[in-house]
This record gives structure tokens, C-alpha cells and sequence, in this order.
């Protein structure tokens, strides 16, 4: 079903609201990552503004999606997305990374209890949502229609525990767990085909009895698209390979490796801010 052209610049002005939530938590933080969270504003803002199943006024909702976040540094993502879809005020996002916040440098379960899992080790995080997945089908056989949805980075596909779950999750034939990769082809030391080269990476999960799907990890009816197409598979896992900009949406971060894992000082989000805000302004002029 495609999105409606209100329904698209409703989520195309929530993903600019994000990144802006983005920007202004790293800089009051004075740590955190700045490209990751960035590029995946478009595709958390499809999920949790249209394609997931969830209540933000009860979490705990047994009949809810689950989603995990395996490449956990990029959580400003995350908590910007879930402040804005009503799981706690967005005044709270100022406090990431301070000390007893609830928003930690990696996303703690602990501290908010909203969260599926704590992640921050890369490479766990598909084989927690295989665990899921395989756990739902054998409660539920294939009448299950909640579904388990893995987030993940290029880079942490270099850690070997990923390709395991990978295998596990085909053998298995979980068509309830639908992953994406962040494909935006950077990690803290430079570009991934440079440090540990991923491709053929379609062909990789394929061969491991993946359905795969590539899409531009910007156009919002491509990734609204893909999860569709994801859910009505059988018998197979999906995997959503996201073509993705490092730091979309400010010039001055887009492409460039060393945005990986450090904040803007006051200058570069004030920059930064400006930037998103009269991008923001085009997106509804476009449309009106």
C-alpha cells in the first residue's frame, strides 16, 4: 500500500523533527555518535510513526512488535524517535549520557524499562531477535503476527556472532523477524570496504535462505514498501539492506567517517539545526 501524500510529508517532517532532536541532544551531551543517527531518522520515523505495532501508553502490550537495536551507540536515533511518539517528554533527550539518566551512552533496559533489550556489544544484537523470533513461532507455531524487528550496522557485520544467527534464523525459516542493515558503508576507522570488505553482501544472506530486499534507506515509500513486502513473506527471514548518507541531512557530516562516534561542539549543531530547519521548511512548502 503506498503512503498517501499527506501521510508522506507527515513523516518526512517528523524524520527533520528527529534529526533536529538529534543534533540538540549530542551537543548538550558533549559525547555520543552523530552519523549513524542521522542517516537512520527516515527509516525509525516509517517504523515507529507506520509500520510498527505498539502503544507508547502501554509498552508492556503483549500483542506489540519487538524491536532491537543491536549497533546500540547510535541510540540518540532511538530515544529521539521513541520521545517523539509519546514514551516519555522530549525535554528528557537533554539528558542523554548525564549521570542517572535514564538515556545512557547504549540503550540499558535497566534504566528504561520501554527498551526490549540492552545492546551495546556489537554483533549480539540478531541473535537476541533470533532468540525472539524463534521463541514467538514456538509458542505460536505460524499463526504468530507480531513480529521481531532487528536494527543493525555494516560494520558489526565483521563480528563472526552475527553470521551465526544469520545461519540459525534461515535453518529455522523465521519469517517473523525482519532485519535492516545500515548499509552507509562507515565505521569508526574509516569506510567498510576499506578496514573489512562486506561485499557481495546480498549474496551472503541469500545464501543462507534470506529473502532480501535493497532499498534507499531515504526514500520513506521504499522503506514503508520493504516492511510490507517483509511481512508477507514465508518461510524465510527478510533482510532489509538500507542504502544509507552517514549524517544525512547536514552537508557538513554527510559521507564523512570521523562523524562516526563525536558530537557537534555549539557551532557545528547551531550550524547544524539551521540546516534541518530550512530543509524542514521546503519539505512542507513542497507539498502544499
Amino acid at each position: 500500500m503506498r503512503l498517501s501524500e499527506e501521510k508522506k510529508q507527515e513523516l518526512e517532517k517528523q524524520a527533520n523533527d528527529i534529526r533536529i532532536s538529534i543534533i540538540d541532544s549530542l551537543v548538550e551531551a558533549g559525547s555520543g555518535h552523530t552519523a549513524g543517527p542521522l542517516d537512520m531518522a527516515d527509516i525509525f520515523t516509517v517504523l515507529y510513526f507506520h509500520t510498527l505495532k505498539h502503544n507508547p501508553q502501554k509498552p508492556d502490550w503483549s500483542e506489540r512488535d519487538r524491536l532491537v537495536l543491536s549497533n546500540g551507540h547510535i541510540c540518540p536515533v532511538l530515544y529521539a524517535t521513541m520521545a517523539h511518539a509519546g514514551y516519555f517528554p522530549i525535554k528528557e533527550l537533554k539528558t542523554l549520557r548525564k549521570f542517572g539518566s535514564r538515556l545512557q551512552g547504549h540503550p540499558h533496559r535497566e534504566f528504561l524499562p520501554y527498551l526490549e533489550t540492552s545492546s551495546g556489544p556489537l554483533g549480539s544484537g540478531l541473535s537476541q531477535a533470533v532468540g525472539m523470533a524463534l521463541a514467538e513461532k514456538m509458542n505460536h507455531g505460524h499463526t504468530t503476527d507480531k513480529f521481531i524487528y532487528a536494527l543493525l550496522s555494516d560494520g558489526e557485520l565483521e563480528a563472526g556472532q552475527t553470521w551465526e544467527a544469520g545461519m540459525l534464523a534461515g535453518k529455522e525459516k523465521l519469517e517473523n523477524l525482519i532485519a535492516v542493515i545500515d548499509r552507509n558503508n562507515i565505521q569508526i576507522d574509516g569506510y567498510t570496504e576499506d578496514v573489512l570488505p562486506l561485499e557481495p553482501l546480498s549474496d551472503k544472506w541469500r545464501a543462507w535462505e534470506w529473502h532480501v530486499i535493497e532499498i534507499d534507506g531515504h526514500n520513506l515509500e521504499e522503506i514503508a514498501d520493504a516492511f510490507e513486502q517483509a511481512k508477507a513473506v514465508a518461510g524465510k527471514p527478510t533482510m532489509i539492506i538500507a542504502h544509507t548518507i552517514a549524517g544525512k541531512g547536514v552537508k557538513e557530516f554527510e559521507r564523512d567517517y570521523r562523524w562516526h562516534g563525536k558530537p557537534p561542539n555549539k557551532k557545528e549543531a547551531d550550524k547544524a539545526i539551521s540546516e534541518l530547519r530550512t530543509l524542514g521548511g521546503k519539505i512542507v512548502s513542497e507539498h502544499q
